[in-house]
């Protein structure tokens, strides 16, 4: 990967510069699910996807999509391949929890397979860094926000109270891959609602992001755990 690797701070200004400038920017995240989405029937078979215990989990109906699916797949790689800033994990990273083949030995394998060369690369935690950031929250103050998460009503009244004031323009709840293309045309029909969109929706989070950058010319991020840390303190 012969990308740009920028720090969180290069993120931030890469972030503000879109706001300001109000063009469309998708920064989007690639960790143990999306690699597992990828690789199905690319890199790996079926089979071997469907042993994997986040497969398993999938299937049980806690990551918000099921497997096999070839379009979810498809889509992944293609909001990965246009999006502005793409975060993965360095080799050896520990952030996670993941078995390491699972991490970025596996997306360098379909990262190759698909051809996909981001420009800018970042870690891929990077949502957990921004959260502790007072300029991220400095940035976002004035502006009006989207969120779309499972969970929708904590985590919209946490964001409106100290220190964050945010403000939300609206809120959408968002469970599972079948909602998408709703999601998606409630967006496009809104767009001029809303300033900036927070996504945290598992995998779902990579294409809602960069479909609503290039969709709506907005600044959207794939917030992943981030609520989670807002809410409990930390990620899981």
């Amino acid at each position: 990967m012969n990308a740009i690797y920028l720090e969180t701070d290069g993120v931030l200004d890469q972030l503000e510069a879109a706001l300001v400038e109000k063009r469309p920017f998708s920064l989007v995240r690639v960790g143990d699910g999306e690699n597992i989405v990828m690789s199905q029937e690319t890199v790996w078979t079926v089979e071997q996807v469907l042993q994997e215990r986040w497969a398993i989990k999938a299937n049980l109906g806690q990551k918000g999509l099921r497997l096999p699916d070839f379009q979810l797949r498809d889509h992944v790689a293609a909001s990965i391949q246009r999006a502005n800033i793409v975060g993965v994990l360095p080799p050896g990273d520990m952030t996670i929890k993941a078995p390491d083949y699972l991490k970025r030995p596996l997306t360098d394998m379909v990262f190759a397979h698909y051809g996909i060369a981001p420009a800018l690369t970042c870690h891929a935690c990077v949502n957990r860094e921004l959260v502790q950031m007072p300029r991220f929250w400095s940035m976002l103050a004035g502006k009006r926000v989207l969120l779309v998460t499972r969970e929708i009503d904590a985590l919209r009244e946490r964001l409106v109270q100290e220190p964050y004031h945010l403000q939300i323009a609206a809120a959408l709840p968002f469970d599972n891959w079948g909602q998408t293309d709703e999601t998606l045309q409630w967006i496009v029909t809104n767009q001029h609602t809303f300033d900036v969109a927070l996504f945290s929706c598992g995998v779902n989070a990579v294409v809602l992001a960069e479909r609503t950058a290039a969709l709506a010319g907005k600044v959207a991020i794939d917030f992943g755990k981030a609520g989670n840390i807002i809410l409990k303190g930390r990620a899981n």
